[in-house]
């Protein structure tokens, strides 16, 4: 079967910043067990599995180096800057196991830049238990809590507690029992952790552990970020429409930027910066 694997970091314009993802480009998807060895050697977060080579439809699975994921935005920022240098600038509509998801690919000075447009995000309150439970492994305490942006489990193509720190240096504080986070994300059936810090209404600092895919923390978090505008325009947070841009990854040596357009209604678009590794 003719295929090609490339490397790339997403939402970064600087290979050594950003988050490293697989991508995967073939004329079938291979079998479940395949792109499971083939993600756990990559090594990388996620995997992005796309195929047919050409059509103007392409069925994407993304997997982590443990299990497959319902939905990655950064590996779908890098499979976007694939297509586009492979196929030509335009929009590639990807057939996910959440729902299609559109991503818009141009070229620019240079440098290739994709946009997705998330699933129809949403909400739902976090049980207190649960709240406790995340906030005992990190080491954080319920006053060190932003009280304007209350905790709150978001989707926008997969599920993500939004804890948001009062400042910046509890946000730089980040050390949990990762086996044990592990367990209990996978019985609430969530990807990542977005912490976040707010330092201007427009400018967040995001971290993101992901226990659940093998990795103590992730550079780049595109679903999370889809995720989070939802909220906060659900929520009435933010005006809209509204456009934020979210550091990651500064933390870890990896400098990420995110960039989030946030309309008055529908999915949330997520715009990156891919390189090749």
């Amino acid at each position: 079967m003719n295929s090609t694997l490339y490397r790339l970091s997403a939402f970064s314009a600087d290979p050594a910043g950003g988050n490293p993802a697989g991508v995967w480009l073939g004329e079938r998807l291979p079998d479940a067990a395949t792109m499971q060895r083939i993600a756990a050697e990559v090594g990388y977060s996620e995997t992005a599995f796309i195929a047919p080579l050409t059509g103007p439809a392409r069925t994407v699975r993304y997997y982590s180096p443990r299990a497959e994921v319902s939905f990655c935005g950064h590996a779908t920022i890098a499979a976007g800057v694939v297509l586009g240098q492979t196929g030509g600038e335009g929009t590639y509509r990807l057939a996910t196991r959440v729902g299609e998801v559109p991503v818009e690919v141009g070229e620019a000075g240079g440098q290739w830049r994709a946009t997705l447009t998330s699933v129809g995000p949403r909400q739902r309150p976090v049980d207190d238990t649960l709240l406790q439970r995340v906030l005992a492994l990190l080491g954080w305490r319920e006053e060190q809590l932003d009280p304007a942006i209350p905790p709150m489990l978001a989707y926008a193509g997969a599920w993500h507690l939004v804890l948001a720190a009062a400042d910046a240096g509890r946000l730089a504080r980040l050390d949990y029992d990762v086996e044990a986070l592990r367990t209990l994300m996978l019985t609430a059936d969530l990807t990542t952790l977005q912490l976040i810090w707010r330092e201007t209404p427009n400018l967040f600092h995001a971290r993101n552990p992901f226990p659940v895919g093998g990795v103590v923390e992730d550079p780049a978090t595109g679903a999370a970020a889809a995720a989070l505008g939802g909220y906060l325009r659900d929520a009435g947070l933010v005006p809209v429409p509204a456009r934020l841009l979210i550091r990651q990854g500064e933390a870890m040596g990896r400098p990420s930027e995110l960039a989030v357009a946030i309309p008055a209604a529908g999915g949330i678009r997520v715009s990156g910066t891919a390189v090749a590794l």
